[in-house]
Order: C-alpha cells, then structure tokens, then sequence
C-alpha cells in the first residue's frame, strides 16, 4: 500500500512541549537582543561624542599613579568662553521631552529617567511594562497551561541570560551605551527581569503541583518533583531576600543569601531539568567576564581617615587619574575584621591633573548612615584620639592610616557640563560628593587647562544644602579661590539646615550661607532669566536685560536625597517647555545612589 501518511487533526495532536516551548524560547531571546541591538544603534552618537573628548577609555582599566604626571598650567591670560550656541530648533523640540520628567513626590518611577544617553527614547517604565507584555505573551500564546505548565518553565530559564548581563558591573554595555551609563543605571533591568523570570517560575511550579495533587500524584519523592520543588523554593529565597528593605537594612545577609542560594538554585535546576543547561552557560560567561574586568580594576592603597560630625573623610594616596568627575568606586576598608565589605562611594575631586584641590589623592566621604559607616567612624575617632594622646599631638590634625581596597571606577555623569554655557549643580547632604567632584572638573578645565576642550562654560550656581559645612569647606575654597579673577562667573549657596557654631560656616569666596531649606525651581530660575522673579513671575519692567542669557543650553545635574532629585526634574520640567528654546536647551542628570 502506497501513499502519504494519515495526518492527525489539530485538536486531537498531543502538544510536545519540549519541542514547541524551546521556539518561544528563543522568540523571547530574539526580542530582547534585538531591542538591545537598537538601543547601542541610538547610542552611537553618544560615544562618537564621547571617543572624541576621551572619555570612553579613559578610566577602563581603573585608578593609576604617576605616569608621567606634569601638572597643567595655572595661567589665567588665554581662557576665554567661546561662544558657540546650541540649536534653537533642539531645545525647542527637547522641551516637550521633559514633560516626561513629571513625576510626584512618593513615586518610584518617571517617564523620563532613560537609559539612553543623547536621544532618550527609551523610558524605564515603558522598558518594564513592554518586557513583561513580551513575557507574558510568550508565556499563554498557543500553551495549555493548566495541562502543560511547561511554556512558563522554559521562559523563567530563557530569562537568565538577561538577568545576569545587568547584574554585572563590568560588562560591554556601559562601554558601548557612552558615559553616564554604569551598572547602577541599568540595574532595574536586572530586577525587573528577575521578577519576570519569578513569574514565569511560580506560574510553572504552582501548576505543576496542583496537578499533582488532583491526580494524587506525589509532589515529593522522585527526582524531578523534589528538585523542582527545592529549585522553586531556592528562587523563592532570592527573591524575598532582594526585596528593599533587606537590601537597604540588612545588606550584609542579602549579599550572601543572594550569591549562595543562586549557586545552588543553579546546580538544582540542572538536577530538575536537562533544558536548563544550556541557559547557564551565558550567566556563567557573563560574571565570568565581570570578575576579569575587576582584575585590572582592583588596587590595594594606602588610605587616611579624618572623622567628623557624622561623616569621615577618606584620602586615598598616589591616585593620579584613571577617573572621571562623578564617578565611585567601590571601597573595602581593612579595619576590625569588616574585609569582606565593600561600599559604593562617589569620588569628591578630579584627576590631579585638573583638579584645583592640591592634593595627589582620592577624597570620599562616608557618611554616618548604616552600621558599616557608623563603625568606621567610631574606629577612626577612636584611632585618632589614640594617636593624638601617643605622640602628644592635637587630635583634629591627626589622620589615621588604614589600608584599602578599591574597585572601579563606575557611573559617571551623562553630561559633559563644559558644553553648556550655564550649569546648575544641586546636592543635599553626602551627595555633595557627587556635585563637587563635577565642580572642581569643569573649574580646573577652565582655568587651568584654559578651555583647551573648547568649554563653553561662562555661569555655574552650586547649592548645597548640609547640616554642618565643614565636610567639605576647604575644597570649595581651593576651588571658588581658582575660579576668581577668570572668565567663569562661579556662585555658591549653602543652605544651612542646623547652624550649630559660628565656625561651621567658614568664608568661602563668592558664596552666600541662609539657614533655609533650597528651592530648586527658584535656583532655575534663576539661572534660565536674570530679571527678579516673584512667586515665579518675572518682572516686566526689567525684560529688556534678557538678552543676558546666552543661548549655549542649561546643564542641570541634582544629587542627594531622592526627594530633591525628584524636585530637580520637576523643576525642569515644569519650565522647560517655557525656556528651552530660548537658551538653546535644557540637559538634566540626577544621581541617587539606592539599593
């Protein structure tokens, strides 16, 4: 008997989940690198721009000493601000773009927080409910799932690659998506997919053990249920054990509850399942490469502790360069057995060959927050009052010497603030480290280096509001002092929250000191309008002085606490749509640190 063979019907065909779930696999995969893919393209003028000022390789290799170090020139004769304008036509269209930034206080997420550099067009709220739409449409399309819960199995595995690239603090991307752009930028990547592929985990292993039981089949016993089950429940601990307040009160337990319960989620998984295999390679390449990248990036330094009123000042010496303003590093402090720790920490200064701070060294500052911080400082007050009784010495001019540790640098700030004629900087608190590390760049890049980069930079405003000035009074001297007498018009406001003595608020040149909370909508405006301003109205009879403002664009950079970020891009927000096409464009960056 000859002929082709009888094809079975479609509903009556037994669906092979083995073969039909590993395509969605893949189309899940296909997805995910391809918007990738896209993201690098839009990025690419980014880093054209970034290649040609040097900052992509700059610090790729980390923190390094001598090198030929010649300090630069310190003459003030030759600098003068070009007068290079910005587009009309950008920051007219750019001002709708920061309707985006709209955001209440309270709320975790804006629109216009992106992880692209120039063109913005990828939003974190629209990356995260587009991923799980992905995910989720791979997961039910065409799959029966109260039968077969396989589909949600195979897509929690598919996940993995994605969710260990944006964990990795050294990887391609940062490189390739341009300055600004660390792994504390794109770590929401990693949560968010890592609560996807837990959907995806849960949707399978809440199926497959209700089947179990309504066919009274065991659930624990054979191999594959009881490594499901503990895979399940390991993934289930990585999960609880991630969530905020663990990571923020509990951070120590989070570490190794994370890196211990992956580990052996990894070897049950395998147990469970041979599918998972092959979905393990790319994580493992991935931390792989991470840990080679920290090689060249670790350096053990000689370090000196100065306690002060809740912050200790850290010196990290023989540090010459290999960073850019903006940028942390991560800090192991070797004191009383706390080695295993380490800490994000923005660096204060420029490289020594522009900064304006006399000093061939690293300045942090920690602040008294957790209980890392806490012991340092009472470690370092209690080896400088040591000292002082030892050699006889006054104990505030004692530091105390440590040995450290440091990884990175990593971040940075997205703006290059030297393009813009008119900078506004804004920080609260310890964020101050961030602000005043891109203070003293673009003041040494302007009076020492005299412009060479072409900086267009003629009025910066740098707020901060503190509680006890001194934490970083004498490098706002060196600084406001280098800037004097130049073409930069520099003007300092520090809003004093608890004025506790009379030499808690030093003379600093051109600087004002209220004990008054910051208002960054009036600091803007300010900046974006000369004429005075009342309840945000500008005076009339004063409009023809407007002509003052250049049109070179508006370089706004905000650190601290979240809520004054937050109130940072409202601001702009609120008056870009107004101003920006005036002043050829407003640029925003804002930094907060959060676990």
């Amino acid at each position: 008997m000859s002929g082709t063979p009888p094809v079975i019907p479609p509903q009556f065909q037994i669906y092979d989940s083995y073969v039909e779930d590993p395509k969605w696999q893949r189309l899940y995969t296909e997805i995910w690198a391809g918007c990738l893919g896209l993201t690098v393209v839009l990025s690419l003028p980014t880093l054209f721009r970034a290649l040609r000022a040097g900052r992509v390789f700059a610090n790729l290799f980390g923190v390094w000493e001598g090198r030929g170090y010649m300090p630069a020139p310190t003459t003030h004769g030759r600098e003068v601000a070009p007068t290079k304008k910005h587009s009309r036509t950008l920051g007219f269209l750019s001002s709708f773009r920061f309707l985006l930034l709209w955001s209440p206080l309270g709320v975790e997420l804006n629109l216009g927080q992106s992880m692209l550099s120039g063109l913005q067009c990828l939003f974190i709220v629209v990356v995260v409910v587009l991923y799980f739409i992905v995910i989720i449409i791979c997961i039910v399309t065409h799959a029966p799932l109260i039968d077969n819960p396989n589909r949600a199995g195979f897509l929690a595995l598919a996940q993995l690659p994605i969710v260990f690239l944006f964990a990795a603090k050294n990887s391609l991307l940062p490189l390739l998506l341009g300055p600004g752009n660390g792994y504390e930028k794109l770590n929401y990547i990693h949560r968010w997919s890592g609560r996807g592929m837990f959907l995806g985990a849960v949707i399978h292993g809440s199926l497959w053990i209700r089947n179990h039981i309504q066919y009274n089949l065991p659930t624990l016993g054979p191999q594959k249920e009881t490594s499901g089950v503990a895979a399940l429940t390991l993934f289930c601990i990585v999960v609880l054990s991630s969530l905020r307040p663990v990571r923020i009160y509990l951070r120590q337990i989070f570490f190794y509850m994370h890196v211990l319960t992956t580990v052996s989620f990894f070897v049950t998984i395998c147990y469970h399942t041979p599918y998972a295999r092959p979905w393990i390679y790319p994580p493992l390449a991935f931390y792989g490469l991470d840990l080679l990248m920290r090689l060249f990036r670790y350096r053990v330094k000689d370090a000196f502790l100065t306690p002060m009123r809740d912050m200790t000042i850290i010196h990290i010496d023989d540090c010459d360069g290999g960073w850019e303003a903006g940028q942390h590093i991560r800090l192991r402090v070797f004191f009383e057995g706390r080695v295993f720790e380490s800490h994000p920490l923005t660096i204060a200064n420029a490289p020594a060959s522009i900064s304006c701070v006399t000093s061939h060294s690293i300045v942090l500052g920690a602040r008294v927050a957790g209980d890392w911080t806490r012991a340092l400082s009472k470690y370092a007050s209690g080896e400088q009052e040591r000292i002082a009784s030892k050699n006889e010495e006054k104990v505030d001019a004692v530091r105390v010497p440590v040995h450290v540790m440091i990884d990175g640098p990593y971040g940075g700030c997205r703006l290059d603030l030297g393009d813009y004629e008119d900078v506004l900087l804004v920080s609260g608190g310890a964020g101050a480290t961030f602000t005043l590390g891109l203070l003293d760049d673009l003041v040494g890049r302007i009076v020492r280096h005299q412009r060479t980069r072409g900086e267009r930079t003629r009025r910066v405003e740098f707020a901060w509001a503190v509680h006890y000035i001194q934490w970083f009074a004498p490098m706002l001297m060196d600084i406001a002092d280098a800037a004097a007498d130049s073409s930069l018009d520099l003007h300092i406001s520090i809003f004093v929250t608890c004025l506790c003595d009379s030499e808690a608020a030093p003379s600093i040149p051109n600087s004002i000191v209220t004990s008054m909370r910051p208002d960054v909508h009036n600091l803007l405006v300010r900046i974006l309008s000369p004429t005075p301003v009342v309840d945000g109205l500008e005076d009339e009879s004063r409009k023809s002085v407007e002509h003052v403002v250049g049109q070179g664009g508006v370089g706004v950079c905000a650190s601290g606490p979240e809520s004054l970020t937050r109130e940072a891009a409202n601001a702009v927000a609120r008056l870009a749509p107004v101003h920006a096409r005036r002043v050829g464009g407003i640029a925003l960056h804002t930094e907060v640190f959060s676990l």
